[in-house]
């Protein structure tokens, strides 16, 4: 018997693969596109804040994370990034995302969280989402811009990741090469996807959903650091 578990860097798996090709008109558009999902996420973020609330309590008295509303919330979080990745968070691909909590093997941006197998901690659970996290806020603002912090605090604000802050502007760039000459840069993709990847980790330790603080580090480029067990269920082997 033998358990699959997350990277050893982090237990969120954050990944996006590069859709070429890319429409050159495409960003253009992808605001008014991406309306019918910014309305229902709002709502689903509204949801992940009062399930979080549950779970505070829930680890406060058990250790333990609700599974079903662990598993919403990583699906609030799957969603949103494909979301992102679609529209202005990455541009990566034109593949419309699907209306959906679940995981989509077959959509080029992917993002799952392994669920903790210990018991959580009860003390960390009183000061981890507000005091431990404050260095990483300030990072997320940098990245995602400086309404990152006002906007963890509101109706699970969190939805609108990587609208603004250097995300933001590098992405715009990459709109205009890509407008301007049909190619998407592949450093600054790399460098955005790392941000990403860097926020959707802060997400997941402020939204109570692991003890593991997320590391200082920019892990560039579309895959997680190679070499790391996948993340996933529980796998029985003979």
């Amino acid at each position: 018997m033998s358990t699959a578990a997350g990277p050893s860097v982090s237990p969120v798996r954050v990944e996006g693969d590069l859709d070429l090709p890319l429409k050159r008109w495409m960003p253009l558009v992808k605001w008014a596109l991406v309306i019918p999902h910014w309305i229902v996420l709002a709502f689903l973020w509204l949801g992940l804040l009062l399930t979080s609330i549950v779970a505070f309590f829930a680890i406060l008295f058990t250790g333990r994370y609700p599974r079903g509303i662990f598993d919403y919330n990583v699906g609030v979080l799957r969603w949103t990034w494909r979301v992102g990745f679609y529209s202005y968070s990455a541009l990566g691909t034109d593949r419309y995302p699907r209306f959906s909590l679940a995981d989509d093997p077959a959509y080029p941006a992917r993002l799952d969280v392994a669920y903790p197998q210990e018991p959580l901690s009860r003390g960390l659970v009183l000061i981890k989402w507000w005091l431990l996290a404050i260095p990483q806020y300030v990072v997320v603002a940098v990245f995602a811009g400086g309404g990152a912090s006002a906007a963890s605090d509101t109706n699970g604000g969190w939805a609108w990741i990587a609208s603004g802050g250097l995300i933001g502007v590098l992405v715009c760039f990459a709109g205009i090469a890509l407008l301007f000459t049909g190619r998407y840069p592949r450093s600054i993709y790399d460098f955005v996807i790392g941000m990403n990847r860097w926020v959707f980790r802060v997400v997941a330790y402020a939204a109570l959903m692991t003890d593991v603080y997320p590391p200082f580090r920019l892990d560039m480029g579309p895959r997680e650091p190679e070499g790391e067990p996948l993340l996933g269920p529980d796998t029985v082997t003979a």
